[in-house]
């Protein structure tokens, strides 16, 4: 009797830990680079996050290749001359939201968020933070944000040629919808 109540109290227990983790695999990425002599706009729907929303703890991975343009060609551009995702294929972010005890996950609402961690972006990793939003509703939560980053920053090589049609500071948008694991 003892050993059946003990596992019965084992499997509560792993299922409000599991309960804690959420995962999308479809996540929306974009970015866009405005300049007066051009608008460049890549999206990916692919991007694989998890979410701890006992600890904070939030990391995304995407393959460059998933961005899709409006333009085959600069879509190709992108892969071959500024991404070479062929040599560096992924992107990634670790990190944390700093606030996490001001969110309630358990109500419905919307609540202010910041995130803090390392974004690693052609190879090179830096420290970001920035404010978003999540959406709690019903079993899905889904997060927003909004940053900037420069493409010198990380490595990336614009030639002189089509400088004028490359943003200095690109803006990254960020909407991911999780459901309970």
């Amino acid at each position: 009797m003892k050993s059946k109540l003990l596992i019965l109290l084992m499997l509560g227990s792993f299922q409000l830990m599991s309960a804690q983790k959420y995962i999308s695999k479809s996540g929306h990425i974009w970015f866009i680079s405005n300049t007066p002599m051009e608008v460049i706009e890549g999206h990916n729907r692919q991007a694989v996050s998890t979410l701890d929303v006992s600890t904070g703890d939030v990391a995304f991975m995407m393959l460059i290749k998933a961005f899709e343009f409006k333009i085959a060609l600069m879509q190709e551009h992108f892969n071959e001359n500024y991404m070479e995702s062929d040599k560096i294929p992924k992107s990634s972010f670790k990190g944390k939201i700093t606030n996490i005890g001001k969110i309630d996950f358990k109500k419905d609402g919307s609540y202010a968020a910041e995130v803090s961690g390392d974004l690693t972006i052609h190879g090179v990793t830096k420290a970001v933070s920035t404010k978003g939003t999540i959406e709690v509703k019903g079993k899905v939560i889904t997060t927003k944000a909004k940053f900037t980053v420069s493409p010198k920053d990380y490595g990336i090589k614009i030639p002189s040629l089509v400088e004028s049609k490359v943003a200095k500071e690109v803006e990254i948008n960020v909407d991911t919808p999780y459901n309970s694991n």
